[in-house]
């Protein structure tokens, strides 16, 4: 059953009914990732539209991967394709990420090449690379970039390539062409499981970019949340042997630990620490 949404003191469709078609999507993209259910009739109260206009945006959400319609309105109940999603990794596990992105900072020497996936991990990383600067910072993902460009003595190399609006990154061959003419320290990466000793991503163009990312990079660290060991996809990425540390947030439980245990691969638990 859709779960009613809560009260905010706006009258429905204040501030709303003026939106584009393209921001009514985006806003009705936040709120279902933020709820288990939404309905289509409340959200077409809450815009001030059509019952037909909210199932046609719907559609669209769909058709991108950001939701999954059920009779009658919207969850974010994960699917593969979902799970690709940036927006629904930008929503997931934020707490876990930022503890990660502070556990490594400290690893990081100024004057070094960083290397940054697409990932929404290592964009929390991304965020504290300026506190340590001076950098170079090697990415195909566009918000680093966003984040990233003119600050003060960060050196951005943006990787090209295809640009595909489910990542908000650039991938493809003339990333990895790209990729195959640097050098970095270190590359922080993330990906969508982890389960037997093994790496896995559900896309192939993906698990392409951050196989070439591998290969550019003298050091490579893995930052995973907790929610993804024991998980897989249809993709192998790399075996955790290939990297040289994998992170987790402390959130991981007996079993996660035996499992990086067992893969005879270095690993650190970073700890769950208020941001500041």
């Amino acid at each position: 059953m859709a779960t009613r949404l809560p009260t905010t003191g706006e009258a429905p469709g204040d501030g709303r009914a003026g939106l584009t078609p393209a921001g009514r999507r985006e806003r009705i993209a936040e709120i279902v990732l933020g709820r288990e259910a939404v309905a289509a009739r409340e959200l077409a109260t809450l815009f001030d539209v059509s019952l037909m206009t909210v199932h046609r945006d719907l559609d669209e959400l769909e058709r991108q991967g950001v939701l999954r319609k059920i009779r009658g309105g919207a969850t974010p109940q994960p699917s593969s394709l979902f799970e690709s999603n940036v927006r629904y990794r930008l929503a997931a596990a934020r707490a876990e990420k930022e503890s990660l992105a502070r556990h490594v900072l400290g690893s990081i020497e100024p004057g070094q090449a960083v290397l940054l996936d697409d990932a929404t991990t290592t964009l929390a990383l991304a965020r504290l690379l300026p506190t340590i600067a001076p950098l170079t910072v090697i990415t195909n993902s566009r918000p680093v970039i966003d984040l990233l460009y003119g600050a003060p003595e960060i050196r951005l190399i943006a990787l090209g390539g295809e640009y595909f609006a489910s990542h908000d990154s650039f991938m493809g061959v003339l990333c990895e062409d790209a990729l195959a003419s640097v050098r970095a320290d270190v590359l922080f990466m993330s990906t969508s499981a982890v389960s037997h000793g093994v790496a896995w991503h559900q896309e192939q163009v993906t698990v392409s970019a951050k196989r070439a990312m591998l290969r550019a990079a003298g050091r490579r660290v893995l930052l995973i949340d907790h929610h993804k060991l024991g998980k897989t996809a249809l993709h192998q990425l790399a075996p955790l042997t290939d990297f040289d540390l994998v992170v987790v947030d402390e959130g991981v439980d007996a079993s996660g630990l035996a499992q990086l245990r067992d893969a005879r691969v270095p690993f650190e638990v970073a700890p769950h620490r208020p941001s500041r």
